[in-house]
């Protein structure tokens, strides 16, 4: 498929090659990585891999014309590509922010101007759920100002009744950050509601939820068949962000333990774990490194540890503690080959030995993989 503004956005990578070729190429960079550890399984490719990102971050300015355009920054700069419809994005949230382009002009507001300090909007994050149809819709403001507020948000509301909560958020900062923290719900309750591998999640603004939900489910199937839990096994979900994988895992665990660092997704956590009626799990605000390390001193014992480290890897502190607490099995998810390549040859330096490897593609069309590795301790 052809995309007018390839070159120009450069996010999407691969675009050039066909899908079959795509998966090819992603398959053969996992196992120049990881196949020194093991067999690599076949990458785990879309049925569509069209359209598939739940979330859509847009930024708006002025063309040279002074015409109000939205869309992606271009590639390692700071100027944007304008895009009325992408090939990766959801289509309704696309069209959302066309109709919020063409409403700045009506109500004659300005993109905000970083340099200036000038104008209005700076942003939109808009997130669907797609199997609950939900939509939020968060406005993203350079001031605290927001003229018409009411009449604007009916305007949307009037062309597109699908959407079911508008928030405003105030970011007024000189930052590369696109929310603030500063948030105001004009419309419905702020959150959305999105199921997932029968559960029910909630999402916030600014909670971290996979943006692949059809891969999601795929990969954390995959990660849970790795992990091979019984009903008395005690599981850590380290980096639990809001408790996806861990209140998934608890339908076949004895008791699971998230551990986070960021206290809005260890909140975001707990309501989720209460949505669904999960008892069996608990979520801590704590390094998870350090949380282990206590563990094993005590000389807890832990049967599993999943872990889902951002695109930077675990830290050599982490991986200590990890193998000081010493669990039986380690399912390690991965967004980044490279650093989980470095993170495989310590832990089979200090005692376990890699069983499987299976890439996904979460990101049709960028040169992005994931990857599901199963550890278990050499006795």
């Amino acid at each position: 498929m052809n995309c007018p503004v390839m070159k120009k956005c450069g996010g999407c990578q691969l675009l050039n090659l066909s899908y079959e070729e795509q998966l090819s190429f992603k398959q053969a960079s996992v196992i120049k990585l990881l196949g020194k550890f093991h067999h690599v399984d076949e990458i785990i490719g879309m049925e569509n891999p069209y359209h598939y990102r739940n979330k859509v971050q847009a930024a708006f300015s002025l063309d040279r014309s002074k015409n109000i355009i939205s869309g992606v920054y271009q590639s390692s700069t700071h100027r944007v590509v304008n895009v009325d419809n992408c090939l990766l994005e959801d289509e309704t949230a696309d069209r959302i922010n066309v109709t919020v382009r063409k409403l700045l002009k009506s109500f004659k507001l300005l993109p905000f101007n970083e340099d200036t300090g000038k104008g209005f909007l700076r942003h939109t994050l808009i997130k669907r759920g797609f199997k609950s149809g939900q939509v939020m819709v968060v406005l993203v403001s350079g001031t605290n100002i927001f003229p018409k507020k009411k009449q604007f948000v009916n305007a949307l509301l009037e062309r597109h009744p699908e959407i079911t909560t508008v928030v405003w958020n105030i970011n007024d900062k000189h930052t590369s950050l696109v929310l603030g923290d500063r948030f105001e719900v004009l419309y419905g309750t702020g959150k959305i509601e999105e199921e997932l591998c029968g559960f029910k999640f909630r999402i916030s603004p600014p909670a971290f939820y996979q943006i692949n939900p059809v891969q999601t489910e795929v990969l954390y199937n995959k990660a849970l068949e790795f992990a091979s839990l019984k009903r008395t096994d005690t599981v850590i979900d380290a980096y639990c962000g809001t408790g996806t994988i861990g209140i998934i895992a608890s339908k076949n665990a004895g008791q699971v333990v998230g551990v986070e660092l960021n206290a809005d997704a260890v909140r975001d956590a707990k309501e989720n774990a209460k949505l669904n009626g999960v008892k069996n799990i608990k979520f801590i605000k704590a390094d998870a490194g350090r949380f282990m390390l206590d563990l094993a001193k005590e000389k807890q014992k832990i049967d599993v540890v999943i872990m889902d480290p951002p695109r930077a890897g675990s830290d050599r502190a982490f991986l200590s503690s990890l193998v000081s607490l010493a669990p039986e099995r380690v399912v390690y998810i991965s967004c980044n080959p490279e650093t989980q390549q470095r993170d495989l040859f310590f832990l089979v330096k200090n005692g376990y030995k890699v069983r499987k490897i299976q890439p996904v593609d979460m990101f049709p069309h960028t040169k992005h993989v994931e990857t599901v590795v199963l550890m278990t301790r050499n006795r």
